[in-house]
């Protein structure tokens, strides 16, 4: 299960609002998973929700085509960190904790995600860098042992 937050979540209202105001309709299984992603301190796979949300009867393919919905409409970000899993993140502005892009740590062990602080992987400009590199707009992905499978 992923790490949750301890900040209050936005009210009902706020997530309906979100919704309205990016091209959505407001329906409880966009809300939940708004929810379910405000409240990961980790990305989370399709799978990840599938299991936070079966007391709440939703099926596999709903979340699925939320995920999708939202990620298309910009209020959700997909990540692939190599695994072959996509996971998803809701996308915060500055004063929300996460910057977009920021780089992540995977457990080569366990599996364990962690997001990182923006500012924790410097790229120093140097010759023969793809312009992409230098301007920082890759995915930056780390990958070793986690300290408690170190």
């Amino acid at each position: 299960m992923a790490a949750r937050k301890t900040t209050s979540p936005p009210t009902l209202g706020e997530y309906q609002e979100l919704l309205r105001s990016s091209g959505l309709r407001s329906t409880a299984a966009r809300i939940a998973v708004l929810r379910e992603l405000e409240a990961a301190t980790t990305p989370l796979s399709h799978a990840d929700l599938v299991d936070a949300l079966k007391d709440e009867g939703y099926d596999r393919v709903t979340l699925y085509r939320n995920l999708t919905d939202l990620t298309e409409v910009g209020l959700v970000v997909r990540t692939d960190l190599g695994d072959r899993v996509w996971r998803f993140e809701l996308k915060r502005d500055a004063s929300g904790g996460h910057h977009d892009p920021h780089p992540h740590f995977t457990c080569t062990d366990c599996g364990a995600v962690s997001c990182l602080p923006a500012k924790s992987v410097r790229l120093a400009p140097t010759k023969g860098l793809p312009k992409a590199v230098v301007d920082s707009t890759v995915d930056i992905q780390l990958r070793g042992l986690c300290d408690r499978c170190g």
